[in-house]
C-alpha cells in the first residue's frame, strides 16, 4: 500500500486527469465494481467447497 506521499501524488494525478467533478463518481463506480467483484470470487469459492464436499462423499 502507498503511504502519504505517494496517495497525495496518485490524487493529484487523478484530478488532472479526470478533474475534480468526476472524482467522486469514479470512486464510486470502483467501488461498486470491487463489491461485485467479492461476491462473484465469495460465490465461486462456495461452489467450489461444494464440490470438493461432494466428491468426498464417493
Amino acid at each position: 500500500m502507498p503511504g502519504g506521499p505517494e496517495m497525495l501524488i496518485i490524487l493529484l494525478v487523478a484530478v488532472l486527469l479526470f478533474g475534480a467533478q468526476k472524482i467522486p463518481k469514479l470512486a464510486r463506480s470502483v467501488g461498486e465494481s470491487m463489491g461485485e467483484f467479492q461476491k462473484g470470487q465469495a460465490k465461486v469459492e462456495k461452489e467450489l467447497e461444494e464440490m470438493k464436499q461432494g466428491g468426498d462423499d464417493e
